[in-house]
């Protein structure tokens, strides 16, 4: 069976963040969600998938200084 869609709401509590950086994310393609005319709608399977994503990024080795 397929999962609701998560509101903005929804995804800042999963995310404990601020409902203006989700939709911050969102516009800016960080976040992957889609828009339902314009109210923006995410999957938890979407999310959860971008954050292992960003914990794999901030795992790689820094180049910072590297010529």
């Amino acid at each position: 069976m397929d999962e609701p869609a998560m509101t903005v709401k929804q995804v800042a509590e999963y995310l404990n963040v601020d409902q203006k950086v989700v939709y911050k994310l969102a516009q800016t393609g960080g976040l992957p969600g889609f828009k339902v005319a314009t109210i923006w709608r995410f999957k938890k399977t979407d999310i959860n998938n971008w954050i292992e994503e960003q914990k794999k990024l901030q795992q790689l080795p820094s180049k910072v200084g590297s010529a």
